[in-house]
């Protein structure tokens, strides 16, 4: 069981004194930069989708 505490007590000390934690500036920068990434990314694959899409279609018509 002091082991347990121990673990739980050097976490709770690293991450105190040793973790460095971003500034309020960079956390908002960093999570725009991740939304416009994701938006970026989810745009591509719908495009790429869509495409497909339509091209299997294509392709489907030309054996009816």
């Amino acid at each position: 069981m002091n082991k347990i505490a121990a673990y739980f007590k050097d976490s709770y000390r690293e991450l105190i004194e040793k973790v460095s934690w971003p500034t309020w500036l960079q956390l908002q920068q960093s999570t725009v930069i991740v939304l416009v990434a994701t938006v970026i990314i989810t745009a591509m694959v719908w495009v790429m989708d869509f495409s497909s899409n339509q091209l299997l279609k294509l392709v489907y018509s030309l054996f009816k």
